[in-house]
C-alpha cells in the first residue's frame, strides 16, 4: 500500500523513533509499504516518520547508476533495497558536500555536508544484527534517514543563509502541512 509522505511542519517528523523489538508480519508489511511509497515518490530513502509512523525503521534503495564510479565498487556488496531496523552509526570518516533533497521537503534541496563514509549497525528483516560500511550517496542516504529517526530534518542541516533564502518555501510547507492535519 502506498502511503502519503508527511511534509515539513507535521509534528511526527520531530519525534524520536521507538526501537523495534520484534520483526512481525505487520513489520514486514510496513517495510513493503515503505518501499512502495518510496519508489512511487521517486526517492532513494524513506524513514517510518515520513509516513506518520514512529518505528525505528528506514528503507534505502540506491542504484549503482546513482553512485560516483569510485563508490560503486565500495558499495557493491551491499544488497538493495537496504532495510534497517534500529540503525545506528558507529563510525564515520571524511567529508562530502553535495546537493541533498528530501521527500518531506518537496522541491527543496541544498548543499549539505556529511561524512564521506559511515559504518552502521542495524537489525535486518530476519532479526539479525548486521554491520554495513558505505560511501558516497549510500553513506549520505544512511545519514539522512538516521537523522529522520532522531527527529532531525534537512532544514536543521542547512546553513542560516540557506534557511533564509528558502524561508518562503519552508513557511508554505508548514502552512500546507497544518491544513492537512
Amino acid at each position: 500500500m502506498i502511503h502519503s509522505i508527511v511534509t515539513y511542519g507535521h509534528d511526527v517528523l520531530r519525534h524520536k523513533a521507538k526501537p523495534v523489538t520484534e520483526i512481525t508480519p505487520a513489520m514486514r508489511q510496513l517495510v513493503q509499504d515503505m518501499l512502495e511509497s518510496m519508489h512511487a515518490a521517486r526517492g532513494v530513502g524513506l524513514a517510518a516518520e515520513q509516513i506518520g509512523r514512529e518505528e525505528a525503521l528506514c528503507v534505502i534503495d540506491v542504484s549503482p547508476q546513482s553512485e560516483k564510479p569510485d563508490c560503486v565498487a565500495a558499495n557493491a556488496a551491499i544488497g538493495m533495497p537496504l532495510v534497517m531496523f534500529n540503525p545506528a552509526i558507529v563510525s564515520s570518516t571524511g567529508r562530502q558536500r553535495n546537493e541533498e533533497g528530501c521527500l518531506s521537503f518537496p522541491e527543496i534541496s541544498a548543499p549539505i555536508t556529511r561524512a564521506a563514509e559511515v559504518t552502521a549497525t542495524y537489525m535486518d528483516l530476519n532479526g539479525k544484527t548486521q554491520t554495513v560500511t558505505a560511501q558516497g550517496l549510500l553513506a549520505r542516504a544512511i545519514q539522512h534517514e538516521l537523522d529522520h529517526l532522531n527527529g532531525v530534518l534537512l532544514v536543521d542541516r542547512m546553513t542560516p543563509m540557506q534557511r533564509i533564502s528558502m524561508s518562503g518555501q519552508l513557511k508554505r510547507l508548514q502552512r500546507d502541512s497544518r491544513a492537512e492535519s
